[in-house]
């Protein structure tokens, strides 16, 4: 009390002594309000934000401040039918002055916002925004409370956003605290506030502290235990004057430098106490290594998919033609893997890019646009009829003239591309801890996954005893390319398939036109002379793309086969909320048309009889979120479990946390759940 009576009279001194430089116009913490748009669409949302920049030396406050200090205040003026959302913070830092807690920003940081207008503004029409915020700014030794009258002048238009606003509001978002979709408990003992936070084992964490959003929940520059049990971490402080009888509890737990995680708690049992990871400082670089070997591993059986393993077969058995040197096998080995390990890259680092934009996206999130669906379809019917040998296309061809850098550099690209629909063993945890690593941490995962696709070629370039154990060439291998070409044609199927989910009849029937047409077109060029097949590749490239413009999503879809699987609902959070209170065993499965993993665990163990009825006579009800056409409630649900992609299977006991499930299911483990 001694040292917070202190603080206090420090802040009355400073004040008289800031009128003057107030007086002047010139604030220590400048503010400006920017829109991320500066033309907005009618009936739309638009990101704004409060951008700060302190003098060097000041700081301003979180939106609990701590021991002292101050939150900010907005007074908004808005045109008729507009809204504001409530301001979003920052990840804070910790700053202790005399035994004080302070929860403050030391850097240039913004607020966001949201703004929501309405949808019967004409275009052209003026969007006048004002704000009057009002905000503390400090020095270790004195404070300053400061205002701002800030003006922001929009139109109403189509939405673009700059490309340099982009960049400036997608680094704003990266630095919020990302959500946890499972709720945490809380429980008040002898003085002490004990928090659970859910969160993977798998998720490392660097130097954590626990920020209480609610006022005066606990001692904020008291000492923290946080210890790990399981999938919680354990958080052990000193309680608040307000902690006894708190209905609910709201908070951002620190994982490391700029990283958290924003959840809310309910008062229940927490469990004890597990191994402290209070002073471990290594925990991210532990988290990394385990997530980029399981990345490895992951890429790895990506090879074994029916889209991957003709070309990676086909590329296996180019080594064995006859005067193959050593060093061109390396080559070939190494410019393959490149294709891979960038192609891989260039995806994740779009979908981190999404990400920071604010986008719920996840691995795959390209086959969620139908355009790209019928990409593939042609390209997986393109290497299928060049497998069939209606043509030759470079790098996919047991012909020497065909090898070369360029082609295996073009071919494993073409290998990782085609590879996204699948999600395996060991890739969900890897990509879903790209969800909290930095994003040198994140593209190392993503490249880790690219390197495993690419081993088993690389090994093949580099170890001449792998090569030896290849046939030695004869006419087996143009029947074994032929019968490669048999999976391809299946995958091209299954994409016509999802495409019709996706666009309906029409969509699957110009896809399926076009897939004819560019196989009409690779015959009439390659039958005209063996030459020509650079010219057919070509041609089959530029039939690809022209073709994947041509289709539009409808909205309309065909009727899922599994609507009735288990007796499912559509998923949302409100319903399973609705369950859980009413103490029913839910079952919940994250599914999409393009996810194979999927598809096998919906033909085999939850389409058995054994399992329909150990689910009735439990009375488990079932949720089925369909990811295939994309779905930002699902994408943030995904994120807030650690998952970056389907499919996710998750079993809630009457209040209990959500059992995680594998991702390939058995029969005899889901009437468990049941028994």
């Amino acid at each position: 009390m001694i040292r917070l009576l202190a603080f206090l009279l420090t802040l009355l001194i400073a004040v008289p002594a800031a009128a003057q430089p107030l007086a002047a116009g010139r604030n220590h913490i400048a503010a400006e309000l920017v829109a991320e748009s500066a033309t907005p669409a009618p009936g739309q949302s638009v990101t704004i934000a409060f951008s700060f920049t302190p003098e060097p030396g000041w700081h301003g406050y979180w939106l609990n401040p701590g021991d002292a200090g101050q939150a900010a205040r907005v007074e908004w003026q808005l045109p008729d039918g507009a809204e504001v959302g409530a301001l979003r913070y920052p990840v804070p830092e910790r700053l202790i002055i005399q035994g004080l807690m302070n929860h403050v920003f030391n850097g240039p940081h913004a607020f966001l916002a949201t703004l929501r207008l309405p949808a019967g503004i004409a275009p052209g029409t003026a969007i006048p925004v004002r704000a009057r915020i009002d905000y503390l700014a400090c020095t270790d030794e004195i404070c300053v409370p400061e205002r701002a009258n800030l003006s922001l002048d929009l139109r109403a238009g189509d939405g673009s956003v700059a490309g340099d606003q982009r960049t400036r509001f997608d680094a704003w978002r990266a630095a919020l605290p990302r959500p946890l979709g499972s709720e945490g408990a809380f429980e008040f003992r002898d003085g002490r506030l004990r928090v659970a936070v859910p969160l993977p084992a798998s998720v490392g964490v660097n130097d954590p502290h626990l920020f209480a959003a609610t006022p005066n929940a606990l001692i904020y520059a008291a000492d923290q235990a946080i210890s790990r049990n399981g999938d919680m971490l354990i958080v052990e402080t000193q309680a608040g004057s307000q902690a006894n009888g708190l209905a609910g509890f709201e908070g951002l737990i620190a994982i490391g430098e700029g990283q958290g995680l924003a959840f809310a708690a309910r008062p229940g049992p927490v469990p004890p106490a597990g191994e402290p990871i209070r002073a471990v400082v290594s925990g991210g670089s532990v988290s990394l290594i385990v997530a980029l070997l399981g990345a490895i591993l992951g890429g790895l059986i990506l090879n074994i998919m029916p889209c991957v393993f003709p070309i990676l077969s086909l590329k296996a058995l180019s080594l064995a033609r006859a005067g193959e040197t050593p060093q061109k096998a390396r080559a070939e080995a190494l410019a393959y893997s490149a294709g891979v390990i960038v192609t891989c890259l260039a995806l994740g680092a779009l979908l981190l890019v999404l990400r920071a934009s604010g986008e719920a996206v996840g691995w795959a999130f390209q086959l969620q646009e139908p355009r790209v669906v019928l990409l593939l379809l042609l390209l997986t019917t393109a290497v299928a009829l060049n497998l069939a040998g209606l043509f030759r296309l470079p790098g996919l061809s047991l012909d020497r003239a065909d090898g070369g850098r360029t082609s295996a550099f073009a071919t494993g690209a073409l290998a990782a591309f085609v590879a996204t629909p699948c999600t395996g063993p060991f890739m969900a945890a890897a990509l879903g801890a790209t969800l909290v690593l930095p994003t040198t941490g994140a593209l190392a995962v993503f490249g880790g996954l690219g390197l495993g696709l690419a081993l088993p070629f690389l090994l093949l370039g580099f170890v001449p005893a792998l090569r030896r154990r290849i046939p030695r060439p004869g006419p087996w291998m143009v029947k074994m390319q032929r019968l490669l070409s048999i999976p391809m044609f299946l995958t091209a199927l299954g994409l016509a398939w999802v495409l019709g989910r996706q666009t309906g009849v029409d969509g699957m029937a110009l896809g399926l036109a076009a897939a004819l047409a560019l196989g009409l077109l690779l015959w009439w060029i390659g039958a005209r002379s063996e030459r020509n097949h650079r010219l057919a590749a070509a041609a089959a490239m530029v039939a690809v793309v022209a073709g994947s413009l041509l289709v539009v999503r409808t909205g309309e879809t065909a009727p899922r086969s599994s609507a009735t699987l288990l007796g499912a609902e559509p998923f949302s959070e409100t319903r399973l909320s609705a369950l859980r209170a009413e103490r029913r065993p839910v079952f919940v499965y994250f599914t999409a048309d393009w996810c194979l993993s999927c598809k096998v665990n919906e033909r085999g163990p939850l389409a058995s009889a054994a399992v329909t009825e150990a689910f009735r006579a439990k009375g488990v009800r079932v949720l089925e979120g369909d990811w295939t056409l994309g779905d930002a409630e699902i994408g943030r649900f995904l994120e807030r479990h650690g998952r970056s992609g389907v499919p996710l299977y998750l079993y809630y006991a009457p209040g209990r946390e959500p059992l995680v499930l594998p991702q390939i299911l058995t029969a005899s483990a889901l009437t468990a759940l049941a028994g």
